[in-house]
């Protein structure tokens, strides 16, 4: 990279029509709307779900309240396991993280009063993904409503997960087969619905750089697209559907260049690669969550102005939702006093600034434009690498996503621990008598009351029905075909998150790294 303190033209050789275009138009990467925010603002959707689904349900009409038009739902670790709330594995996690959802009942009890056809609903959940998608298409016909309407985005991008957070339950080819399930499933039978959000988000919280976040998000979302495609589903049947989530970090341009160099390069990938037509399919459509990893325990103030420089780069780089990580976030749970000023930050931004005026405010700023090439060549860089190694699940298998951000996660520590990186409050300008702000607790009984609607659960049911439906399921996921409207009958018959994993797991057994594996 040039050592100028200072970009001029001659960095930049664009052909406008090429490599820009007008906002609205391919390769979109000045934005995927010619009006932007001046004809609809992104949407604000903050994350939220804690303990019980009665207290996610109360936190949920309490950010409708407050201005917010979205949903957007945190899982419990159990959950995110596929476990049940009485599981032993579960113990000491039920309800901390997250909302413990065991059954068709709590997804009701998450949404009453809630119309789910009406409201748009983005729920972070992974390797139980098909799971909790078919409790909410249950719910939604359970209210007297048409499940064909639902909406919102379940994130279902499991192959990160052996990447960066650990969340999965099977080994990875039939956990891609079960997304791509999910994603050919959806383009019929929920097609309001955004089956798939391909994440960049939590491998640039494990410590990769904005170009690894870029070029591990596309590569793993070819490896979705080709599954779906080899289902005999036209990539323009899904491509519309599918929407990413990103993290907005602390390098303010280089955030915005990044969305920018994201949209020209999903554009081609569709376009190009898998022969899309229908621009919507080559538009790549993305919910931020300004960067966790970046808050800090000491002096937690400082985070209100982190996540709103940072939610300011994202509404600059043309991101369509967003959600800011609270400022006491780093301490527990957010409060509601917290959650209600990261709303307001997003609606300050949307009403006193300005930036809703005009797509793409910096497009043409040579600085900024010579960032967006940079990084769209370095993200090509390791697609085409990752392409000879056999594709995304050949190179998570190989563990070579996995050792490069750890590599980068490490020195970005030893940055931080020689000061060459700075973190106010942290390694410079510490303030140790600094107080805490109040802390959110999750109650203490949360478990019990699980295992006791649980116990209720299995009382009432009719056993014989669950007990054919999870045989059913076994059956589908043991063959080849779409395992989706077994996973829905099996909901349908009370099974919980639990069986209906566990039937899952029959057939592909559980996963456990080749490290974890020799410990």
């Amino acid at each position: 990279m040039d050592e100028r303190p200072f970009a001029a033209p001659g960095d930049v050789p664009l052909d406008y029509e090429r490599d820009l275009g007008d906002p609205g138009a391919f390769p979109f990467t000045r934005g995927i709307h010619r009006d932007m925010y001046a004809g609809r603002p992104w949407s604000i959707r903050q994350y939220a779900g804690y303990g019980t689904a009665a207290e996610t349900n109360r936190r949920f009409r309490f950010l409708i309240d407050q201005g917010q038009p979205g949903l957007s739902t945190a899982f419990d670790l159990p959950t995110q396991m596929g476990l049940d709330s009485d599981d032993s594995r579960a113990e000491g996690e039920v309800g901390r993280v997250g909302v413990a959802i065991d059954s068709i009942r709590d997804m009701e009890a998450m949404f009453d009063g809630i119309p789910l056809d009406e409201v748009s609903t983005s729920m972070t959940i992974n390797a139980p993904a098909p799971v909790l998608v078919a409790m909410y298409h249950v719910a939604c016909r359970r209210q007297g409503r048409d499940p064909a309407g639902i909406r919102g985005t379940a994130q279902n991008d499991v192959l990160k997960e052996y990447v960066s957070r650990g969340t999965y339950i099977y080994p990875p080819r039939p956990s891609l087969r079960l997304a791509a399930d999910l994603i050919a499933w959806a383009a019929s039978a929920a097609p309001r619905f955004n089956a798939i959000s391909l994440s960049g988000y939590h491998m640039r919280e494990a410590g990769s750089t904005a170009a690894q976040e870029m070029g591990f998000a596309v590569a793993n979302a070819i490896a979705y697209v080709s599954a779906v495609v080899e289902r005999g589903v036209g990539v323009d049947e899904f491509g519309p559907r599918l929407s990413w989530i990103f993290n907005t970090h602390m390098d303010f341009f280089e955030e915005i260049a990044k969305y920018r160099a994201l949209r020209r390069l999903w554009a081609h990938v569709m376009h190009d690669r898998f022969g899309a037509r229908d621009p919507r399919s080559m538009m790549l459509r993305t919910h931020t969550q300004t960067a966790g990893s970046t808050l800090t325990l000491q002096q937690p103030e400082n985070n209100i102005v982190r996540a709103a420089v940072q939610a300011l780069a994202a509404a600059l780089g043309g991101v369509q939702s967003m959600a800011l990580s609270c400022f006491d976030e780093a301490i527990a749970i957010p409060t509601e006093h917290a959650q209600t000023l990261a709303v307001r930050t997003q609606q300050m931004l949307q009403h006193e600034f300005g930036i809703t005026r005009t797509a793409d405010p910096l497009g043409g700023s040579w600085y900024v434009e010579r960032l967006t090439d940079e990084l769209e060549a370095e993200a090509r860089r390791l697609i085409e690498h990752i392409d000879e190694l056999g594709g995304a699940v050949a190179a998570i298998e190989a563990g070579f996503y996995q050792q490069t951000i750890a590599d980068e996660a490490y020195a970005r520590e030893q940055r931080i621990a020689s000061g060459e990186d700075v973190v106010v409050g942290v390694n410079r300008y510490a303030d140790e008598a600094a107080p805490l702000p109040e802390r959110f607790d999750v109650p203490a009984d949360v478990a019990a009351g699980q295992r006791a609607r649980l116990e209720a659960l299995r009382a009432e049911r009719d056993q014989a029905a669950v007990d054919a439906a999870l045989g059913a399921l076994a059956d589908a996921a043991a063959g080849e075909e779409n395992a989706m409207p077994a996973i829905v009958a099996a909901v349908e018959a009370e099974a919980t998150l639990g069986e209906i994993c566990g039937a899952l797991r029959q057939a592909f057994g559980d996963y456990r790294p080749a490290a974890a594996a020799q410990i």
